[in-house]
């Protein structure tokens, strides 16, 4: 375990670099960003064996973590940041002409921490099986952990992977699925409804776990039992119950935080509710 600050204040920081980041452009999406801010603070400061200032895109005895439902960038790009890969002020170019951490991550401008494009929905899990297998046939003990949405989960290329992954037995892979329930466009519900994603995902011949994306013992302990499904023959999916927004009273439970940024009053009221434990990235006219 790696030394660091409690996982609640490193959440509680990365929750301030979303709000700040999303308001200084006027774009992005806070809503699901929030919401898996503690699966991430956990991920990056706890669960994964990276290496941060030897990334490689090939990834080699390392841990490598894929995100499908890439327009939650704000929330990856404030971990690997805060994590050490690159510098914590560089989260004030979010958005920017020419900056590296565009709307979708890419890497195109060699941002560390980035191995693919993402944000058209659906591809990511593809691309993480392909890593999987890249390990296991390089005899490569670490895993590939991979993102998606719930509302993703409408694209059919996801289940197309899925099929793909329990018949190669792709077992050093673990798959989150964020289960909040809420899409740009409205509920899942009411959108394309999902049906029961337990039953599915064990139809389609995953292992299925189910964990509050909040609840950091929570995510240590599903994550782990996941892990001890290695050697069964059986990808591992978690599906994730968060709350849109989590952290941000007037944003929780609400699609309408999907994509849109606060203004300076809901900023204020956004970072009054955050403490600020690690310390506030600078603006460049804010040093």
């Amino acid at each position: 375990m790696k030394d660091h600050p409690s996982l609640s204040a490193i959440a509680s920081q990365i929750r301030r670099d979303i709000v700040r980041m999303v308001h200084a452009q006027n774009s992005g999406h806070p809503g699901g960003s929030l919401g898996c801010t503690d699966l991430f603070s956990a991920l990056y400061f706890e669960i994964l064996d990276y290496q941060p200032a030897n990334f490689t895109y090939e990834g080699e005895n390392e841990d490598m973590f894929f995100l499908s439902n890439g327009h939650i960038s704000p929330v990856w790009y404030a971990t690997l940041a805060r994590a050490g890969f690159f510098p914590i002020d560089e989260l004030s170019t979010f958005r920017m002409i020419h900056s590296r951490l565009q709307g979708h991550p890419t890497p195109e401008e060699n941002l560390p921490g980035v191995r693919v494009a993402s944000g058209s929905l659906g591809q990511g899990l593809s691309v993480a099986i392909g890593a999987a297998l890249n390990k296991r046939l390089s005899n490569d003990p670490k895993w590939v952990f991979c993102l998606t949405g719930d509302g993703e989960l409408q694209e059919g290329q996801i289940w197309e992977a899925a099929l793909f992954a329990a018949h190669h037995q792709v077992d050093n892979l673990i798959t989150i699925v964020d289960y909040n329930k809420k899409q740009i466009d409205g509920s899942t519900d009411d959108v394309i409804s999902l049906g029961n994603l337990n039953q599915k995902w064990e139809a389609f011949g995953w292992k299925v776990f189910e964990m509050n994306g909040h609840d950091f013992d929570q995510i240590r302990n599903t994550i782990q039992l996941a892990k001890e499904e290695r050697g069964k023959g059986k990808p591992s999916v978690i599906l994730m119950h968060t709350e849109m927004g989590q952290g941000v009273d007037f944003m929780m439970g609400s699609h309408a935080w999907h994509g849109i940024a606060p203004n300076n009053e809901q900023l204020s009221q956004a970072l009054a509710q955050l403490e600020e434990t690690l310390g506030d990235f600078n603006y460049p006219d804010k040093k």
